[in-house]
């Protein structure tokens, strides 16, 4: 579908929705989304599009946008998605639903604005210039009316990026997760050193039992073997029957993710006597890693604290790494050392009743996160002096 926008300084453009990314060019796609955060990645989202993680009877049908000069040239783009339903996105919008459709309205279809299933923030609009930045918002906004979709909804955007959403009068909403920071710790004792004794001494007992009579191996890249990723699809799934009832991923994304990324993917397993029995998936990013899914066969006390927590913090200092993000909600994070950190979505609402009412909401909200990360930002198990 093309359209003409406006052009800018002069220029003439025009919008395509395309019926994925996979019909964009490689090159160009990456080109303006950077190499800093890998879930925005042509290899990421097409993998998620070709294993059928995405796309018919899944819920999420691609319609990323673009803007493109007369000469083809890609000015910006955004990954977006028809989405019948909520799920995979973790900023909860179910009761915005729910108060749409009792008053007679149609919250579904919606386009989302984000990569699928990730609550991990980073640019939502690419672009060559900011100056593409209301165009691409604006497409956004006639796509919606034109197809008869309720609202945008842009999930984890980047702080840099708030501004540009603001601007356009799309509707701010605030949340939280727990990220790690490496403040140029030598080793993981020196990271211990930072906290405070009585939670340094538990912290290490937690490893200690954790690693009782296991191995722990990493892997990454070549190293990862087919016999690996069936193990690890074994963990996944288990802990997706739990927690959404079917697990989002396919069996072939994690193939296709380590074929086309793999030096970004990094598995942590866990052995008893050479038998696996618990699983780490973690994507590594440019300055951070990047903590996504965990699964077991074994009910070993502290074991998901030391895969997915401690085993990432180990790499991020041995590797330079600022930060890890290990992944949506766990206020259990806080006592390992994972602070509060604001996430911010942007929401535009095409009933003006209903954006009324939603924004009203927001404002409320907002004070109570405001409030809740203040609480929890003083109750690290920092040092005084670090907190």
């Amino acid at each position: 579908m093309w359209h003409d926008c406006p052009g800018v300084n002069g220029n003439a453009m025009a919008v395509r929705v395309y019926p994925s990314v996979g019909a964009i060019d490689r090159d160009r796609w990456n080109a303006l989304a950077g190499a800093g955060n890998p879930f925005l990645s042509h290899e990421f989202l097409t993998a998620l599009e070709d294993s059928g993680s995405v796309g018919p009877g899944t819920g999420w049908r691609p319609a990323p946008l673009a803007i493109e000069d007369g000469d083809g040239a890609l000015l910006a783009a955004m990954p977006a998605y028809a989405k019948g339903h909520s799920q995979g996105e973790y900023v909860f919008d179910h009761v915005w639903a729910e108060a749409f459709e009792r008053v007679g309205g149609d919250y579904y279809p919606k386009l989302q604005i984000a990569v699928p299933f990730t609550p991990v923030s980073g640019p939502r609009l690419l672009l060559s210039d900011k100056i593409y930045a209301a165009p691409l918002l604006q497409a956004a906004e006639r796509l919606c009316m034109g197809s008869g979709f309720s609202s945008a909804h842009a999930t984890f955007v980047e702080h840099s990026q708030v501004d540009l959403f603001e601007q356009a009068g799309w509707l701010l909403r605030s949340d939280l997760q727990f990220h790690w920071e490496n403040r140029d710790y030598r080793d993981f004792d020196a990271f211990l050193a930072d906290l405070a004794s009585r939670k340094r001494k538990a912290i290490r007992k937690e490893r200690a039992m954790a690693q009782d009579g296991i191995s722990i191996v990493r892997l990454s890249g070549e190293d990862i073997l087919p016999e690996h990723w069936d193990a690890f699809w074994t963990f996944y799934q288990d802990t997706g029957a739990r927690k959404w009832g079917v697990p989002y991923l396919t069996r072939e994304a994690f193939d296709m993710l380590g074929e086309r990324m793999g030096e970004n993917i990094l598995l942590v397993f866990a052995y008893d006597d050479g038998e696996p029995i618990a699983g780490a998936m973690n994507v590594v990013g440019a300055e951070t890693v990047y903590g996504r899914y965990w699964g077991c066969m074994v009910d070993r006390r502290f074991l998901h604290f030391e895969l997915c927590y401690y085993q990432a913090i180990d790499f991020a200092i041995e590797h330079g790494l600022k930060c890890v993000e290990a992944g949506a909600q766990g206020g259990h994070k806080l006592a390992r050392g994972y602070e509060p950190v604001e996430t911010v979505s942007a929401h535009w609402i095409a009933d003006p009743g209903f954006r009324s009412a939603v924004a009203d909401f927001l404002e409320r909200e907002r004070k109570g996160v405001r409030g809740d990360r203040l609480f929890l930002a003083g109750r690290t198990p920092f040092k005084q002096s670090l907190s």
